[in-house]
């Protein structure tokens, strides 16, 4: 990345978002990015606010002593957003509920801290009430949720259990919506990553210990969670049985296959 864009040495990319075109008034001034701090901050700016770009960056928050910045969505105006806590607690509000701010503004409590070692793991802005949530423990125990299973509240509360948390479990380290459509990538501290499909999942209830998605060693954790689009088995076959129908294709198969070997 810092051959891309001018950062410091000792900074770090923590979040980026795809958008339009940023000459488009209409769709820069509907549009906005909300910020998660590991302290429970929240900053909601208009996007129209990171319209003019430059090249050393732009002041997008100001953090506190002790704090850093942990996640950024692009929103609508008429999201939801949910915060997660290692503790095991999370706090579903209206994005309303989030006045606009300045980029230079340190932004309003999203969610109380359970005590002064925890912090918040993740954020989720949710469009499609009909989705899922997954969340999944450092341990490799995880669990998919109706989204209707947390009830909407005010900015700043405690939240609710989302995960019940154990010597076993470990800590929250991840919070997703999911749908069918998704495959959840885990990958462990130690290199190793598994792919699986959100579908395999079944729905549980909020306050369960979920069910053990890896296998962990005593010495590792999980590093990462991603959601990507699912993918069927059967794609590649396919190509394969196309392929090997007429023999043109097939040399020209082995050709490419040989230059990508070289």
């Amino acid at each position: 990345m810092q051959n891309l864009i001018n950062i410091e040495q000792d900074d770090k990319v923590k979040a980026f978002l795809v958008t339009q075109d940023l000459k488009d008034e209409e769709y820069i001034n509907n549009h906005y990015v909300i910020m998660a701090t590991k302290k429970g901050q929240v900053k909601k700016t208009s996007l129209e606010q990171y319209s003019r770009p430059r090249t050393n960056g732009i002041n997008a928050i100001t953090i506190r002593e002790g704090d850093e910045l942990l996640e950024a969505k692009l929103t609508s105006g008429d999201s939801q957003v949910m915060l997660a806590l290692k503790s095991g607690k999370s706090i579903r509000f209206e994005e309303a509920k989030t006045r606009p701010m300045g980029r230079t503004a340190s932004g309003v409590r999203g969610i109380t801290l359970a005590h002064e070692n925890d912090e918040v793991i993740g954020m989720v802005a949710v469009n499609d009430m009909e989705s899922n949530i997954l969340v999944v423990s450092e341990r490799g125990y995880g669990k998919r949720s109706k989204l209707e299973d947390y009830r909407v509240t005010n900015r700043g509360g405690k939240g609710v259990k989302t995960l019940n948390i154990s010597e076993k479990t470990g800590n929250l380290v991840a919070i997703k919506n999911v749908d069918d459509s998704n495959d959840l990538m885990i990958i462990n501290k130690s290199g190793i990553t598994i792919r699986m499909a959100v579908e395999d999942l079944r729905v549980m209830g909020r306050a369960t210990q979920g069910v053990k998605l890896i296998n962990i060693k005593d010495s590792d954790s999980i590093a990462a969670v991603a959601k990507v689009m699912h993918e069927e088995d059967n794609d590649e076959e396919g190509i394969t049985e196309a392929a090997s129908d007429e023999g043109d294709n097939t040399s020209e198969t082995d050709n490419i296959t040989n230059d990508n070997q070289e």
